[in-house]
């Protein structure tokens, strides 16, 4: 087979996709991109100083260790999330199978993806320097920690895009890629629980930190060399996953339907899992039966979300309002959990219509297990608090349980939103046109949220009193049930909003 010069297909690529577009429209879409990038700087360059350097580093050497696992981990797994190596979807259509050279077709991405690694990794190191870093450090010791993150993220992205062309290695190192995010994140909870937890006083001389920058250079221009050498032995359908991928976040990003991002998601779990026969559970509703089945398949996210109830440790510290809108939100989350199935039969009743259930039965047990999981995360997230002695003593874990109905009708009602309504009127706003199918959109679910506010009162003002209790709980199970009554019906199969 001979193989022919790749430029001229590009360009004739290119010449295609553009013939549509007129004089300066590029032009004109960069332009516009970047003023609202300086305009967006010049509102905001203040509080995003703060989160890189603050006036004084407030963070001790577990913070510091933390957040480099949860930046560094969360890095590596968006890497293996997003490809790393992909292309457009002409590039994927036409170039892929083509007798061109598949090294000159996969560099583009990878030098892409490689500046967008270095960037992420100096960004990071930026900030935790500018948080842990004793402020006597010379320019020449941050500016060396910077290049050091920078070569970080690119020894991630080598490692990421060796693990896309290998076996099954890959799997097993995004695992312990999972396992030091969760720990970083531990981290940061036992530091935020700490009185007086153990603040950098020092940190190693340039004289130390020049070596051992320099070997991570070495080590990534070595690696470098051997991973464009091996370039063309990455595997079509990896490519293919990872443009289709990056296609649907374009999509997702420029039509402002997530619902894209979420279906790709849930279609792209179950494709890789092999699944047996599993007997419902005789004794429960068979709908409730086939929530209970689709949660306890997905044990890692269970895991996960146990894991997440620690997180409002970490606002202790910031205002109650704030602390309150993250339990709440926590809920909601912990509700969509168990919600995939109200998804599936918001855009396909064909089950429900084969069982004879209408919408209303059918979103009666759609609830239970959305809020069990609800009030059992709010229950361990309020206790924790109450143990560490954020919130005054009181029954903080019986608040939690009534939030379950809260969270259950907010998860059903996410699930329930099908696709954004782009034919609503927009709005006329000072900064411009605002359309509101979008807008819309993000506010249907937690809308719902709003049934918690006593609770959120409570945890507001850290103290909690019966009647704030018998309150939560009233509105809680009442606003669900005025939510059922309202949205569904009992000679109708349909579950959309």
């Amino acid at each position: 087979m001979t193989v022919v010069p790749l430029s001229p297909v590009r360009r004739w690529i290119s010449r295609t996709q553009s013939s549509h577009r007129e004089r300066g429209a590029t032009l004109n879409s960069l332009y516009i991109g970047a003023l609202t990038i300086a305009i967006i700087g010049g509102m905001l360059h203040r509080q995003v100083a703060a989160i890189f350097w603050p006036s004084a580093p407030d963070a001790s050497a577990l913070t510091a260790g933390s957040l480099v696992a949860v930046c560094y981990g969360l890095l590596y797994l968006a890497l293996r999330r997003f490809g790393p190596l992909a292309l457009s979807r002409a590039a994927a259509s036409w170039l892929l199978t083509a007798p061109v050279s598949r090294r000159r077709l996969l560099l583009p991405s990878l030098r892409l993806t490689g500046i967008a690694a270095a960037l992420l990794g100096g960004l990071a190191a930026l900030a935790i320097a500018g948080h842990a870093a004793p402020r006597s450090e010379a320019g020449d010791e941050v500016a060396l920690l910077v290049t050091g993150g920078a070569l970080v993220g690119l020894v991630l992205l080598l490692v990421a895009t060796a693990a896309q062309a290998g076996g099954r290695w890959g799997d097993a190192l995004d695992r312990l890629a999972g396992l030091v995010f969760a720990a970083g994140l531990a981290g940061l909870v036992t530091a935020a629980t700490l009185d007086r937890p153990a603040v950098i006083t020092q940190w190693p001389p340039i004289s130390a930190l020049l070596p051992v920058v320099g070997a991570v250079a070495l080590v990534v221009i070595v690696a470098l060399a051997l991973v464009i050498r091996g370039l063309a032995a990455t595997p079509s359908d990896r490519v293919l996953d990872a443009s289709r991928t990056a296609g649907t976040l374009f999509d997702t990003a420029f039509g402002m339907e997530p619902s894209f991002l979420t279906d790709m998601i849930e279609r792209r779990f179950w494709a890789r899992r092999r699944l047996r026969s599993t007997p419902l559970f005789p004794r429960l509703p068979v709908l409730v039966a086939q929530d209970l089945l689709l949660t306890l398949r997905r044990r890692t996210r269970l895991l996960w979300l146990l894991l997440t109830a620690a997180l409002p440790v970490l606002l202790g510290g910031a205002p109650g309002w704030v602390l309150g809108a993250a339990v709440l939100a926590g809920c909601l989350i912990a509700g969509l959990t168990a919600s995939g199935n109200v998804k599936t039969d918001a855009g396909n009743p064909v089950l429900l219509r084969l069982l004879g259930l209408s919408s209303r039965q059918a979103v009666l047990q759609r609830l239970w297990v959305p809020g069990v999981l609800a009030g059992l995360w709010a229950a361990i997230a309020l206790t924790t608090l109450d143990l560490l002695g954020d919130l005054a003593a009181g029954p903080w874990w019986a608040l939690g349980l009534t939030l379950g109905p809260v969270g259950a009708a907010a998860a059903v009602h996410r699930a329930r939103v099908g696709f954004v309504r782009n034919e609503l009127l927009p709005l006329d706003t000072p900064m411009g046109t605002l359309s509101t199918g979008p807008l819309v959109n993000a506010v249907m679910g937690p809308d719902m949220l709003l049934l918690g506010i006593p609770a959120w009162i409570a945890i507001g003002s850290g103290e909690l009193t019966p009647t704030l209790l018998l309150l939560q709980a009233i509105i809680g199970v009442g606003g669900a049930r005025i939510y059922l009554s309202g949205t569904t019906g009992d000679d109708r199969t349909e579950l959309s909003n």
